[in-house]
């Protein structure tokens, strides 16, 4: 066995190497019942077969008698990398920037404007998208493939009532519906209690979706409109771009322990799949501002770019869900109607945005502008994903 060597990379647990072999992860918040990263990752290399996330050797756990087991720990593959998928895109986000200052990427007219995701399955990406964009779209193709095939191993077991997925009911939307609605009440108590913390930039956008909060309740209400097909299963539950290793020629999906403050009982709840696609599809969202505000770009070029984000944000989203759909084909999993999907798909985008809203007023204030303006995006112009 190499000798161990301790990770030093920001995480919420304690990694330890042995040489390029394993990978000791120490959790540090530790309840009564199994970490789903550990449960979701013996079920993927033992059930599943799942290729795409390190393999999971072992894992050690608390045991006393007449209580649940504690997960301590769990042994996994090293997977050899170049980092993570945030770094990946930031890389190709800083390309992308530096060509749109120098004016060597040319659009028509009107390529600005989104256009609905069932027009883009109908035709390949029109050339000007792949040249502007680069080598970056076909690997968020790949990550859309990767994605749908996580979700198709996840739902594959229909025996163990851990893992087998479960219809969406009437009462099930109801009891959504209600959750998110308390996360909105509280996201917005929050910004207004906190309105004097946003930056004077986002100041605005702050203003203008505290005035929209009607239009938010009755965005969400929409919900309880229909009842939806597809089904609620286990899911990665904390997915984003961090959550994915770059190889340099494939992704690796891990850390399945879920959003480490939710409590135990929540991150192992079965919700439907679009929740992960909705959280990549935010990660794109949060990597093309965090490069224009945070990256090596001029505070006066950042008026000039905020067009070329928006651009960005919306053809790399819509290659991501176009791909994502192609490979999951029609599955049980997912509702069966265009309309279901775009409305349950919104309904769950905008919940992932006023989660972060709160989160950053409470812990990075500077950071609140991307969640308010996608919000305000979510609400003027939602993503369209229905086939």
């Amino acid at each position: 066995m190499p000798p161990p060597s301790l990770l030093r990379a920001e995480q919420t647990n304690t990694s330890v190497s042995f040489g390029d072999k394993l990978i000791l992860k120490l959790y540090r918040r530790v309840e009564e019942g199994v970490n789903p990263d550990l449960e979701l990752g013996r079920f993927l290399t033992d059930h599943a077969g799942f290729d795409h996330i390190p393999a999971v050797a072992g894992g050690v756990e608390y045991r006393r008698r007449g209580r649940e087991s504690v997960s301590l720990a769990m042994l996994q593959e090293f997977v050899p990398n170049e980092g993570d998928a945030w770094r990946f895109t930031l890389d190709g986000l800083g390309r992308f920037y530096e060509r749109a200052l120098a004016d060597r990427i040319t659009v028509p007219d009107g390529a600005f404007v989104g256009r609905p995701l069932p027009e883009l399955e109908q035709e390949e990406l029109p050339d000007f998208i792949l040249e502007a964009i680069g080598t970056y779209l076909p690997a968020v193709q790949m990550l859309g493939r990767r994605t749908a095939q996580m979700h198709a191993a996840l739902a594959s077991n229909t025996r163990d009532t851990a893992f087998s997925p479960e219809p969406f009911t009437p009462h099930y939307q109801r009891s959504l519906y209600q959750s998110v609605r308390t996360l909105a009440r509280h996201a917005y108590d929050t910004l207004r209690d906190q309105l004097e913390t946003v930056a004077e930039e986002d100041r605005a956008d702050a203003e203008a979706v505290l005035e929209r909060e009607p239009e938010m309740v009755a965005r969400l209400r929409r919900l309880l409109d229909q009842t939806l097909s597809g089904m609620r299963m286990r899911t990665h539950g904390d997915y984003h771009l961090g959550q994915v290793l770059y190889t340099g020629r494939d992704f690796v999906i891990i850390d399945f322990e879920g959003e480490p403050a939710r409590p135990l009982t929540q991150r192992r709840m079965k919700r439907s799949p679009l929740i992960d696609v909705a959280g990549m599809t935010r990660s794109f969202h949060y990597a093309s501002l965090s490069a224009l505000r945070n990256g090596n770009i001029r505070p006066e070029d950042r008026s000039q770019l905020e067009p070329w984000a928006h651009f960005w944000y919306q053809w790399v989203s819509a290659t991501f869900l176009g791909s994502y759909l192609e490979e999951a084909g029609r599955p049980r999993w997912l509702p069966k109607t265009p309309e279901e999907l775009d409305l349950l798909f919104n309904f769950v985008l905008l919940e992932k945005a006023v989660y972060e809203l709160r989160y950053e007023l409470n812990n990075r204030p500077e950071w609140a502008g991307v969640p308010l303006l996608g919000i305000l995006e979510i609400l003027r112009e939602p993503l369209r994903v229905g086939v």
